[in-house]
């Protein structure tokens, strides 16, 4: 298998001084090596990494095969804050595209199917920084960053799912296969498959008609 196509380097020259071209398709070579390093290491069969991207706690997250993250994707299963201890499991399905900036936090479960696509500056966590809500609740004059984890829930995103650029994902969530997350969103409880959501909190506007095969108002 190439490294780089070769119709891949001829566009390159093309668009770009011969410098630029040369320097891009190092930065290639260099990156697809590293991420054939990290696939072997992580049990993930032909996963792209970009530049930047970072893993955290790789023995708690299982991977599909044909991930591709385009840049500084930040993927964490946290074991232990502070006195705190986890044991989180992050699944994440075939062919599963992130773009840039998609930072993806678990302490308990997040599940991502197959088939799904994400823009830039998605964040998703099934956790928040302290408790604000029960019978022990944070006060604002801890520091954020002193409050424990928790007062989330489960995220579970099924299959052929887009989620649009700065979308927020916060457990308890669940999105069905199918839907189509509009960009700007925040997610918090339950998706149905074959929705459009949009808003915050994200509610459906559309639902697929499998009869007519049309997208009807909801």
């Amino acid at each position: 298998m190439r490294i780089v196509r070769p119709d891949a380097i001829a566009r390159l020259f093309k668009a770009n001084p011969s410098g630029i071209a040369l320097r891009m398709i190092a930065d290639q070579i260099w990156r697809r090596i590293a991420s054939r390093i990290m696939a072997y290491m992580l049990g993930a069969p032909s996963l792209y990494l970009g530049p930047g991207c970072r893993i955290i706690g790789g023995r708690n997250i299982s991977f599909g095969s044909g991930i591709h993250a385009d840049r500084n994707l930040w993927l964490e299963a946290v074991t232990s804050y502070k006195s705190q201890r986890f044991h989180p499991t992050v699944t994440i399905g075939d062919h599963v595209g992130f773009s840039n900036g998609v930072h993806i936090s678990s302490i308990e479960s997040i599940v991502i199917g197959s088939n799904v696509l994400m823009g830039s500056r998605i964040y998703i966590s099934d956790h928040n920084h302290g408790a604000y809500k029960g019978e022990v609740q944070s006060h604002p004059e801890e520091s954020p960053l002193d409050r424990k984890l928790g007062g989330g829930g489960p995220v579970s995103i099924g299959n052929n799912v887009w989620i649009g650029d700065n979308t927020v994902i916060i457990g308890p969530a669940s999105i069905g296969n199918g839907a189509i997350i509009g960009a700007n969103s925040v997610v918090r409880g339950v998706i149905p498959s074959c929705a459009i959501a949009v808003g915050i909190p994200a509610r459906p506007i559309k639902l697929f008609n499998s009869r007519s095969n049309t997208w009807e108002k909801a």
